[in-house]
């Protein structure tokens, strides 16, 4: 397992705080009132130890298959729905929604390889994750992706916790599958917006991995 560079800052500070507080903590409580001492470096160490998972990127076996899209995230998939585009497309397509919980790894990864044709951030609001709006009012990054096999979107989707969407892409790029798209800080959403006629590999309720759970294949 490593860490994330999107959350090296992060970490540190925390480290920094967690240190500077239990100094405190020790000089102040630890004669007299031990047990709220103990409880304070309990605390912050869980939300250290949290913080630093958050960030974390384990060792995977990641799925290279031109024939198959692969999970940009890790998460559970909460909506499965024929929609009609909304951005970029202007066709009815299939829409895999994938729920991304503070406790999930949070890096976004290439559902397929190829070029990326489209990259465009909008602002908005920050909804729940799962609210059936937050998929067209919040804040999010669209990506879509082209190979030899057609076209899909990607949506990352601010949540109510997710402030910051990362995206490392740019219109013109050759990716390669499972490779890093972006980051999204403290729980969200996304959405892989797929042509009709690709062939389900998932339900309503599965769990993925990023880079590794073929949602489907062409």
């Amino acid at each position: 397992m490593t860490i994330h560079k999107e959350g090296y800052k992060i970490i540190a500070w925390s480290i920094i705080l967690f240190a500077a507080m239990n100094i405190l903590s020790f000089y102040i409580f630890s004669f007299y009132t031990p047990t709220i001492s103990w409880l304070i470096f309990l605390v912050t160490f869980v939300l250290v130890v949290f913080i630093i998972s958050f960030f974390r990127i384990p060792k995977r076996k990641y799925t290279i298959d031109d024939n198959a899209i692969v999970a940009p995230a890790d998460g559970k998939v909460v909506a499965i729905e024929e929609i009609q585009a909304d951005e970029y497309f202007t066709d009815r397509r299939i829409q895999v929604s994938i729920f991304m919980s503070p406790l999930n790894v949070h890096v976004n990864r290439n559902p397929i390889g190829g070029q990326v044709t489209y990259s465009q951030y909008q602002p908005g609001k920050y909804l729940v994750a799962w609210h059936p709006k937050s998929s067209t009012d919040n804040e999010r990054h669209t990506t879509v992706y082209r190979n030899n096999e057609g076209e899909l979107l990607v949506k990352q989707i601010a949540g109510a916790l997710a402030k910051r969407i990362v995206n490392y892409l740019q219109k013109g790029q050759e990716v390669e599958q499972a490779g890093e798209m972006g980051f999204i800080k403290f729980g969200s959403r996304v959405d892989v917006v797929m042509p009709l006629n690709v062939k389900l590999n998932v339900r309503i309720g599965d769990w993925s991995k990023g880079g590794v759970t073929v949602i489907a294949t062409w």
